[in-house]
């Protein structure tokens, strides 16, 4: 069977980014790694976007062929369910909320027979997810949606290029919150290498910012 992760979360919380990362890891670590834009909510800040990055890495790319444009074609289902059929590593980009998991929740069967990990990426400096409870309602919908479970959570805390240590430690409080609410653990905290200097290194998730504004 394949190893998938699925990336889901908030809109804007980061999720594009962190999955772009983790497949980068991965294909380094040795795997052969597929990932899959299911965004189908936000023209912009689409894994499509760095397809070509990717395919020169080695990493294969599912995605529409009109990311970032106002014309958006829906993946064929033929072409997601070689997560289903074929050893590697698969991961799975989703839009933000509800909105986006619908789209998930097409392959929960087959997701749940061979097996995921579903990462909640959190970002506790932006207005509508700011409290542990917010995130729950946040996370419910998405479960909801998607007809599947979390299993743990990124912490993607950041105010953009204004992101250092402090901004990163200062979600630990709600963390700790959303951890109890939620029964999953906070398995890795995201961000560069600098802003990630007071996290142990066994959380800590350094990135590279691939993703650019669009204008």
């Amino acid at each position: 069977m394949s190893e998938i992760h699925i990336f889901s979360g908030h809109y804007g919380s980061g999720k594009t980014e962190i999955a772009v990362n983790f497949a980068i890891a991965q294909q380094k670590a040795g795997k052969n790694v597929t990932i899959i834009d299911l965004d189908t909510v936000n023209p912009y800040f689409r894994t499509g976007d760095l397809r070509n990055m990717l395919e020169d890495m080695g990493i294969s790319v599912i995605a529409g062929r009109f990311a970032s444009s106002n014309v958006d074609m829906p993946l064929a289902p033929a072409e997601v369910m070689r997560a289903f059929g074929n050893k590697g590593c698969f991961i799975f980009d989703v839009g933000g909320d509800e909105d986006g998991a619908y789209a998930l929740g097409c392959y929960a069967g087959r997701l749940k027979k061979n097996g995921f990990e579903m990462h909640l990426v959190v970002n506790l400096r932006r207005p509508l997810t700011a409290a542990a409870r917010d995130i729950m309602d946040i996370k419910r919908g998405i479960e909801a949606a998607s007809r599947l479970e979390f299993t743990d959570i990124y912490n993607n805390t950041n105010l953009s290029a204004e992101t250092d240590a402090d901004t990163i430690t200062s979600s630990v409080g709600e963390l700790v919150e959303l951890e109890r609410l939620s029964g999953l653990k906070v398995v890795k905290h995201c961000g560069t290498k600098a802003a990630l200097s007071d996290i142990e290194e066994s959380k800590a998730f350094p990135m590279e910012l691939y993703l650019k504004l669009p204008f």
